[in-house]
């Protein structure tokens, strides 16, 4: 798995484990996840796309 693969998969991570308004994680936690992804190249569907997988929808 790629670098940029691998940020996506921690970034969708660190978004479903934050669960929205419940905020269970620190939103700076997300934040850095999110933009290591940005860094290398992935886009929002990517990480979209990531969360899907993990949700198990895809």
């Amino acid at each position: 798995m790629t670098d940029r693969q691998q940020a996506i998969e921690a970034a969708a991570a660190a978004v479903l484990e934050h669960g929205g308004p419940e905020c269970r994680t620190n939103p700076k936690d997300v934040t850095a996840a999110m933009g290591r992804a940005y860094d290398l190249g992935a886009t929002e569907a990517d990480i979209r796309d990531a969360m899907r997988r993990q949700r198990g929808e895809d």
